[in-house]
């Protein structure tokens, strides 16, 4: 859609609507990464396994994609402010539904709903943000939209650890109630819907579409949570979810060839560069949204940091990752080729996981995360703007907007798969480890015997009886036992992060060159 002149706003009424724009998408994106810190909080709060409590994250995600391809009917539907205002509210008010959940699946329901919710409001900010802009400042608008966008990851973490650690976990969710009323009040006094020609009729909508990708998505994202859990087909559920899951996605994608006007336009992906581009995504979002998700659990589990800790340790590399984003902009404008761009932050990003996985002790320092981390920071910067723009370089006029929405929703389900798939992979290894680990423990052998009864004369000397003091002994080496074999399987999901990097490099080095400058007010 073609920006409408009475939509550019001056002076006053520009600086608010730019400030409830940002503030909103920053609302959505901080909530993405906040709860990653309170996890463990939530878990011995409300009961839940590690496996339960993954899904505060991933029922956000799932509905964040979900009602993302439908936010440009609902606009022309309701109102562009209308329906801003109303997504608004019902993020607000699923908020603190989250924070007053009596258990885990309360929690979930709620997260869903605040996805819904969220998922319009990244969408609608930026197009609200460029509209009120004039052509020749649409640079600077996106700019300050994309500052918001880079501090909201940044926020997340070290916010979550200091409510979590100084008050509780529902305050999380609590501190988006001021800002969400204000936000809505904001939206209704200053910001102006846009004329549409006509409204589309509800017959128009492919509802089949939105039916389909939701039970596509919730069917394969239950099979990744609980399969392990559940001894994978052996259990008729995870049965029953895998053929919906199969049958979801064929359908899905038969529907929306066919359809006329489709919620996601696959035909677009007949352009080898989107194509390649919205798989970067989805691996983008595997590996940001995984190691975002595995640090902080691994540093307070296994490491037993505060939450606050765990996510300061976050901030040096968000900084790094907001610091590279406008340089490699600047190369990019240069002439600099994203392929070489994408292909080196994917070589970073392996050097950091390899890192990730020779430093791992069940005692590793701050210290020796903090260049791990830093690196971390660096390779995300050198991925952000060149995927984006390898996978829009070749297209034209209304398939960029498609494509841009397309590679979008790929990243946020892939970060969805990715922290399933590692809960999944970390359980699964976990078992490995301590049963290899076991089996290697002979209790005939002197040194076991030496380590048992040393434990035995420290829980002698502390006042036990020699019965007591052993059986402390041999549960103390258990513990050592598990801690060890937890250790293991962080190892491993590094190994595979970085192997699944570096094994997408020849595939990005294969794309051909597009058109390297990209308007950025075309990519809503």
């Amino acid at each position: 859609m073609e920006l409408q002149p009475s939509l550019v706003e001056y002076g006053f009424r520009r600086v608010i609507i730019t400030i409830t724009a940002v503030m909103c998408a920053l609302l959505e994106i901080v909530d993405t990464t906040i709860v990653n810190v309170a996890l463990n909080d939530m878990r011995g709060n409300l009961g839940g396994t590690l496996s339960e409590v993954s899904w505060v994250i991933t029922a956000y995600a799932i509905g964040n994609v979900i009602i993302v391809p439908m936010t440009s009917w609902l606009s022309q539907q309701f109102g562009r402010r209308n329906y801003f205002a109303a997504s608004i509210i019902i993020f607000t008010v699923a908020s603190f539904c989250c924070g007053n959940s009596d258990n885990i699946w309360e929690l979930v329901f709620f997260r869903l709903i605040q996805g819904f919710g969220g998922g319009a409001l990244l969408v609608t900010a930026q197009t609200l943000i460029t509209e009120s802009y004039p052509p020749e400042k649409r640079g600077m608008a996106q700019a300050i939209y994309g500052l918001g966008v880079i501090v909201g990851p940044t926020l997340g973490p070290p916010l979550g650890g200091y409510i979590v650690d100084n008050f509780s976990w529902p305050y999380i969710f609590y501190i988006n109630l001021p800002l969400g009323a204000i936000a809505a009040l904001l939206t209704l006094q200053f910001i102006r819907s846009p004329k549409y020609s006509e409204k589309k009729s509800a017959s128009e909508i492919d509802w089949w579409g939105i039916a389909l990708l939701a039970l596509a998505v919730g069917s394969l994202q239950y099979v990744l949570e609980k399969g392990q859990e559940d001894d994978w087909f052996n259990d008729e559920m995870i049965v029953i979810c895998s053929v919906a899951a199969v049958l979801g996605f064929f359908f899905f994608i038969w529907r929306e060839l066919t359809y006329k006007s489709p919620i996601v336009a696959l035909r677009v992906l007949k352009n080898s560069n989107l194509l390649i581009g919205t798989v970067l995504s989805f691996v983008l979002g595997f590996g940001l949204y995984g190691s975002t998700f595995v640090i902080p659990l691994y540093t307070q589990a296994t490491l037993g940091w505060t939450a606050t800790q765990s996510g300061m340790l976050m901030v040096p590399a968000a900084l790094v990752t907001a610091f590279c984003m406008p340089i490699v902009g600047q190369l990019i404008q240069r002439g600099v080729k994203q392929q070489y761009l994408v292909a080196g932050g994917m070589v970073v990003f392996f050097i950091y996981s390899i890192w990730g996985y020779f430093i791992l002790t069940p005692d590793t320092g701050s210290d020796a995360f903090f260049w791990m981390l830093i690196v971390r920071g660096a390779g995300l910067g050198f991925l952000f703007v060149p995927i984006s723009t390898l996978a829009l370089s070749t297209l034209k006029g209304r398939e960029i907007g498609e494509g841009a929405a397309f590679t979008g929703m790929m990243r946020q389900l892939g970060g969805s798969f990715g922290v399933a798939v590692i809960t999944t992979y970390i359980a699964r290894q976990n078992m490995q480890h301590r049963s290899d680990l076991v089996s290697r423990l002979d209790v005939n052998n002197p040194v076991v015997q030496q380590r048992v009864e040393g434990l035995q004369r420290n829980f002698m000397a502390k006042g036990m009886s020699p019965d007591v003091a052993l059986k402390s002994g041999y549960q103390m080496l258990e513990y050592s036992i598990y801690k060890q074999a937890t250790v293991l399987s962080y190892m491993d999901v590094f190994l595979f992060l970085g192997c699944l990097f570096l094994f997408c490099v020849p595939f990005v080095l294969m794309t051909r060159s597009g058109k390297t400058k990209i308007d950025p007010s075309s990519v809503h």
